[in-house]
């Protein structure tokens, strides 16, 4: 009676071991699947990424003199979702990525400056004071940054609403959060910061007042360039190194079109000779042209239209539109690496991971767990044993014609 009792046990045991076992199997896919697709996917494609390199300065054949160089990270258009038009599951799955390809990028690059050029919320525009605590809160979270990095946001048109939208209020709780200021300099490195939503130019209290203190950076800039010669004199405080600017801001300065745009992350081709509407798309020619006069920047970088673009202004002072960081708005997202220095810089693009791919490879995770599945049931043939056995019949033939 004991065998007959054990064997009935050994009879039951084996399909429950077989089902512990593909359990087991498909845990383990699960789980390297998702070790890979949202955290070591990240670390596989920015370690790619390398600060471009800067040539040392040479002075009249004399030998060549190197610069301190800041290394600075530049991204935009982050766009996080609020509550009235982002769906959670949207939500969760496009800011978890924007927050791995950060932290990624953070700790394998270790920029000194980080630079967010507008639209950092999607519904800043419109939230209440509640909502817009919350995604403060997220960003804080998802951007968080060592005490020794600095992050630097300039106002974008959802963070503040286009200049119809716009007012004191928003302005203030935006200001509140990221500072007021419009000029930085570090290791003899100007950055003006624009809120180009603010240059419509038709005399509005906010315009008014974002014109003065242009003006008042222009002032400084230029007295800072005249002190050195002894011509003038600037006042109290300390004089600004005497490097031209980098401007940054939101809306790209005019331009007509993207047509003259190229490259894997520009526009798609049907929406390139789209005509630009001006304070809504860009700047208009009168706020680009006051821009560059008070401040006759070097580089100009902005965001906005979510695709890269480089151009020309009077033939001398390039721009690049820098595309967005979020999945949501284009499969390749990318930031800007420079390398800059008082005299010189050098940029380079850093692209995250494809979202197509890593959509790829969660469906083909999906076919090889149903595989697994079908195949330990008996209900498909291993792929494997197939190709044994055939292997097998081909040896077996092989041998009898000898």
């Amino acid at each position: 009676m004991a065998r007959i009792g054990l064997g009935f046990g050994r009879w039951n045991f084996h399909p429950l071991k077989r089902k512990s076992s593909l359990l087991l199997k498909l845990i383990a896919v699960v789980f390297a699947v998702l070790l890979f697709c949202e955290f070591l996917i990240y670390y596989l494609v920015i370690f790619q990424c390398k600060w471009p390199e800067v040539k040392p300065t040479t002075d009249d054949g004399e030998q060549a003199t190197r610069e301190p160089v800041l290394k600075a990270m530049f991204l935009a258009d982050t766009h996080l979702l609020g509550e009235f038009l982002g769906h959670w599951l949207d939500k969760l799955r496009r800011e978890w990525q924007m927050e791995r390809a950060f932290q990624t990028a953070l700790w394998l690059l270790q920029p000194e400056v980080i630079f967010i050029l507008g639209d950092v919320f999607d519904e800043g525009k419109w939230s209440t004071p509640e909502a817009w605590a919350d995604d403060v809160a997220r960003f804080q979270k998802m951007f968080r940054h060592p005490s020794h990095m600095q992050l630097k946001v300039v106002a974008g048109n959802h963070d503040i609403g286009f200049h119809y939208e716009m007012n004191i209020y928003k302005v203030k709780r935006f200001e509140k959060v990221f500072s007021s200021e419009r000029l930085f300099s570090w290791k003899g490195i100007n950055f003006v910061m624009v809120n180009s939503v603010a240059l419509k130019g038709d005399g509005c209290g906010i315009c008014s007042k974002a014109e003065a203190e242009l003006t008042e950076v222009s002032h400084r800039l230029n007295c800072s360039r005249e002190q050195v010669h002894g011509s003038s004199k600037c006042g109290p405080g300390p004089l600004l190194p005497t490097s031209a600017p980098i401007l940054l801001q939101h809306y790209p300065l005019y331009r007509r079109s993207d047509a003259n745009c190229s490259g894997e992350d520009a526009a798609p081709p049907e929406e390139r000779n789209i005509p630009f509407k001006e304070n809504y798309d860009v700047l208009s020619r009168e706020a680009s042209q006051k821009l560059l006069w008070w401040l006759q920047p070097r580089l100009v970088l902005s965001g906005h239209t979510h695709s890269a673009c480089e151009v020309h202004h009077e033939g001398r002072v390039p721009e690049l539109s820098i595309p967005s960081f979020s999945w949501r708005n284009r499969n390749n997202p990318s930031f800007i690496m420079g390398s800059i220095t008082p005299t010189d810089y050098a940029l380079s693009k850093c692209y995250l991971p494809r979202e197509h791919v890593v959509l790829i490879i969660y469906c083909g995770a999906v076919g090889f767990l149903v595989v697994l599945t079908l195949t330990h049931f008996g209900l498909l043939a291993s792929p494997f044993l197939s190709g044994s056995n055939l292997l097998r019949k081909h040896k077996t033939s092989f041998e009898f014609e000898r």
